[in-house]
């Protein structure tokens, strides 16, 4: 049990580290981000790892194996834009079909957990938001160098895609069109956003 939460002391510790070399990106035009090479692929995905959700559940690899593609947005409790495009982002996680997910990462969520929880309760958001973890989503959470900062990963864990860094008007279009790039790259079909309810 000790060893248990050391680890989760230790992981806790890295995110928060991984945070302090994060900084808010402003809002911006959709833009073209560089692709993941694949280089980068090869070295960094998401092939094993266990992370701890806001509500104390787990999160391994294998809930990515259930959709053909997982949205991952990382964001802290601390930057302005990631709080301004949560509703925008829990609208666009509601609309989409069941192949597709939407996960966010809250940098230092282990450290404000009831501030992170009020942030998503009033943005709408009821996905899973990981907040600690190990293997190679620590090797990930190292890459971000800004929130919000927005990856995109196909079911075996392997990042897709093209990388959205900082907040979008139009985040559902930009997303849209960056999900479907990426489904198309994996040699499958586009989606598209359900009416609003």
């Amino acid at each position: 049990m000790k060893q248990r939460h050391f680890t989760a002391l230790i992981s806790g510790m890295i995110l928060v580290s991984a945070l302090s070399l994060t900084g808010c990106a402003e809002k911006q035009q959709p833009s073209p981000q560089p692709e993941v090479t694949e280089a980068q692929a090869a070295s960094i995905g998401l092939y094993s790892f266990s992370a701890e959700t806001l509500d104390g559940s787990a999160f391994t690899q294998e809930d990515l194996s259930g959709r053909d593609l997982t949205v991952i947005n990382f964001w802290s409790v601390t930057c302005g834009p990631c709080i301004a495009e949560m509703p925008d982002l829990a609208e666009f996680a509601d609309r989409l079909p069941s192949n597709i997910q939407v996960l966010t990462v809250c940098l230092d969520g282990s450290r404000s957990p009831e501030e992170a929880q009020a942030i998503l309760d009033e943005s709408g958001f009821h996905g899973n938001t990981l907040i600690a973890g190990d293997g190679d989503f620590l090797k990930v959470c190292s890459e971000i160098l800004y929130t919000p900062t927005t990856i995109f990963a196909d079911q075996d864990g392997n990042l897709v895609g093209s990388t959205i860094i900082g907040g979008q008007k139009d985040l559902a279009q930009a997303y849209t069109d960056a999900v479907n790039n990426a489904l198309k790259s994996m040699g499958k079909a586009e989606i598209v956003l359900e009416e609003k309810q």
